[in-house]
């Protein structure tokens, strides 16, 4: 049976970082971008949801910043993370 959305694979990726924690910058940056996916899905059907908009900008945002900690930190969980979620044109 499949789960819905982003749920599925909220759950594959606490079985597979049991040992990770929720605040880890990998966890923050896959939540949000899960949150992203289904913005921008929400907002190809409805095209002037201009709030649901403002929302994503802050998501993306957010997901920005974190990245650019996460590659200045540690250059190889930065290429790991981006490669897993397949979010950046290498």
């Amino acid at each position: 049976m499949k789960k819905k959305g982003g749920r599925f694979f909220l759950d594959l990726w606490l079985k597979k970082k049991k040992e990770e924690k929720r605040g880890s910058v990998e966890f923050q940056v896959f939540s949000f971008t899960n949150k992203i996916r289904r913005l921008a899905s929400h907002l190809e059907l409805h095209k002037k949801d201009f709030s649901s908009e403002r929302g994503l900008r802050r998501l993306l945002g957010k997901r920005r910043r974190l990245l650019a900690y996460l590659a200045k930190k540690n250059r190889v969980r930065y290429k790991k993370l981006v490669g897993q979620l397949n979010i950046r044109e290498q």
